[in-house]
């Protein structure tokens, strides 16, 4: 496993990391559960990411279950949490966003359902339109202060949101957000290579990112349409269809099938293959794999090797391939 420091912080995450999102809960119960955290612990996985809107908090009771009956050292593991969906269907008013009450709320809910005294990482999931920045930072700063959030971040933030969290942090003297949760894949590439950009060197932003497999479509199942046995032909993810098949002048699906087309030239998998790419972006502190099987994890962590083993030829190959 390699380890990369989380942004400007000295937090050493592994550069795979595992998480719960549509799997936890849903597709994978407790016993799987425990496999799959066992397994990527065994292989050096640090880092375990969640968020109270996966499976209602589901997800997090699985996943505490899980870490505390294999009895991973506190001391040797990140486990993460995010605020703003909320936890139940059709959340009231005050159940979601990220006000003041409702971070505090989320975070000590987080907390039971983790089985855990802390987060190590606490990210506002979505911005607010809402709240005040200014309360967001004040309310996830006092839960630092408090002992109970180690570092605080944002995902899917805008750049001009992220900057003027960081303005009123120093202003105030308040703790700022350490990282961003954003998707970054061979088909999503603008916000953490453009817009992004200059937050790396003046924050030390650290990224933590997901759907590197771009919900699947980068591993070739959907070439040739939506097998029923498939998340995206569940009829609670129809709205993920949307985003990952993308309308006609993305070409989403056309560059999808160029890229596993190259990855069987090569004689690699893809999925290992795209995640490997996602790893070469030296601002990506840690890349979030979900699998719901062990081999299908496994399988994944080729994705180390495969980043140091090709040649820039072939990288220029893949680039060209999915342009």
């Amino acid at each position: 496993m390699q380890y990369r420091r989380l942004g400007s912080s000295g937090l050493q995450l592994s550069a795979l990391s595992f998480g719960a999102w549509v799997t936890f809960g849903t597709q994978v119960g407790r016993g799987e559960a425990r496999e799959l955290i066992a397994a990527a612990w065994d292989h050096g996985i640090n880092f375990f990411d969640n968020a109270e809107t996966y499976a209602n908090g589901e997800a997090e009771r699985v996943m505490g279950d899980a870490i505390a009956d294999l009895r991973l050292p506190r001391d040797g593991y990140a486990v993460s949490s995010k605020v703003f969906f909320g936890a139940v269907d059709g959340p009231r008013p005050m159940q979601r966003g990220l006000s003041r009450k409702h971070v505090h709320d989320a975070c000590h809910a987080a907390l039971k359902r983790l089985r855990v005294d802390y987060l190590d990482l606490y990210y506002c999931h979505r911005p607010d339109p809402e709240t005040p920045i200014a309360e967001t930072v004040a309310a996830m700063d006092a839960l630092i202060r408090q002992g109970k959030v180690m570092y605080w971040g944002t995902s899917e933030w805008p750049a001009a949101a992220i900057r003027e969290a960081h303005k009123i942090a120093r202003a105030q003297h308040l703790h700022a957000p350490t990282m961003e949760q954003p998707q970054y894949n061979l088909l999503h590439r603008e916000r953490v290579e453009l817009e992004y950009a200059a937050l790396y060197a003046e924050f030390g932003l650290g990224t933590t990112i997901w759907s590197p497999l771009a919900s699947g479509l980068l591993t070739g199942k959907y070439n040739d349409g939506v097998p029923t046995d498939s998340r995206l032909a569940q009829s609670r993810y129809t709205w993920l269809q949307r985003g990952v098949f993308g309308d006609e002048a993305s070409r989403r699906t056309q560059r999808a099938r160029a890229f596993t087309s190259v990855a069987e030239e090569f004689g690699v998998p893809p999925a290992p293959l795209a995640i490997a790419w996602c790893l070469r972006n030296p601002h990506v502190s840690s890349v979030i794999l979900g699998a719901s099987r062990v081999a299908q994890l496994l399988q994944n962590l080729e994705a180390l090797d495969l980043s140091e083993r090709l040649d820039q030829i072939a990288w220029d190959r893949i680039e060209a391939a999915t342009a």
